[in-house]
């Protein structure tokens, strides 16, 4: 066993393909983290812009007038 072993560990084709799976690896994990990463920012972005127009709604229906044209409403109900 400890021959296989000292054999593999010598072998620079082995040690070779060992450190491209490695790498490769690595390179997979990298890209699914800095994807994730990006969603989320997207998310919160696009969040904000929702919550943004939300407030400027809030604002507009608060800042509203009558549109004066049921002025000759006898009651009043528009004022």
């Amino acid at each position: 066993m400890t021959a296989l072993l000292a054999w593999f560990l010598s072998n620079p084709t082995v040690i070779a393909i060992g450190a491209a799976i490695v790498t490769a690896g690595g390179a997979w994990i990298h890209g699914r983290l800095s994807g994730a990463k990006a969603q989320a920012n997207a998310d919160k972005a696009k969040e904000a812009d929702s919550y943004a127009k939300h407030i400027q709604d809030i604002s507009d229906a608060a800042n509203a007038r009558p549109a004066g044209s049921l002025s000759d409403d006898k009651n009043n109900r528009d004022r």
